[in-house]
């Protein structure tokens, strides 16, 4: 009779110690995959609306978020899209701590600021994302004419040959890593810049010798930072006297 009880009662305990050593084997399992593949060091590049910050916080959510794993499941094959500003983002693994995120960006020409809200466009003037805020990277365009404003079409202006000025004007603005405040494009065709909290007024002139200008402003404006007025640009042609600072 106890010979009888015995055999189901080891079974079970038989059973029962496999199944505890089957939970302990995932449980160091589990840790040995969270600490070797916890993710350490993050590389963020191609980012300049956002901090790195802020995109490692986009990237890596969830209570799985900084696993190197789970991040190369989560992502592979895909990137990530829906993020303001962003055309999408890809994740790499480069080891089971380290990931490097690479943020490609839509293509900016310019912004308006209408109703209280910056409305940001591309080469072809169209608006593809609307902000309270402004980007330090993006001058605000000023000079257009337009009565409305709707996210994803065209802004509504007369000549639509303007957008290839402003890009042209943006591109350059990137090639000497000048920051404007804001880009003034008058009817005639003439360009004005603004610098330094619109302190600095230059006057660009129209398309002729453009880049020489741009070259020329890029060697003056740091002397400029402390000062107040206008730099006549428009009429430079390569010599000294044709560049003018009045003062106000």
């Amino acid at each position: 009779m106890n010979r009888w009880m015995d055999n189901p009662l080891r079974a079970k305990l038989t059973k029962l110690l496999v199944i505890l050593v089957i939970l302990m084997i995932l449980l160091l399992a589990l840790l040995f995959v969270r600490k070797k593949y916890t993710v350490t060091t993050v590389y963020v590049n191609g980012n300049t609306h956002y901090t790195d910050e802020e995109i490692r916080n986009m990237v890596m959510t969830g209570r799985l978020g900084d696993n190197s794993l789970y991040l190369s499941f989560k992502y592979r094959g895909k990137g990530i899209s829906g993020v303001p500003f962003v055309e999408t983002m890809e994740v790499e693994i480069l080891s089971p701590d380290t990931i490097r995120i690479t943020v490609y960006e839509k293509a900016l020409a310019g912004c308006i600021l209408f109703l209280d809200r910056y409305m940001y466009f591309d080469k072809d003037g169209i608006v593809v994302e609307s902000s309270s805020v402004a980007t330090p990277t993006v001058p605000v365009i000023t000079g257009l004419s337009f009565d409305h404003v709707i996210l994803h079409e065209p802004l509504p202006v007369e000549n639509a040959g303007v957008f290839k000025e402003i890009l042209d004007i943006t591109n350059l603005l990137d090639k000497y890593e000048l920051q404007a405040d804001s880009v003034l494009f008058e009817e005639d065709g003439n360009v004005t810049l603004l610098f330094y909290g619109d302190n600095i007024r230059v006057r660009m002139g129209g398309k002729e010798n453009i880049d020489e200008k741009f070259m020329k402003l890029d060697k003056i404006l740091p002397e400029l930072s402390d000062k107040k007025g206008e730099l006549k640009l428009e009429n430079y042609t390569g010599s000294e006297e044709t560049v003018i600072f009045v003062s106000s």
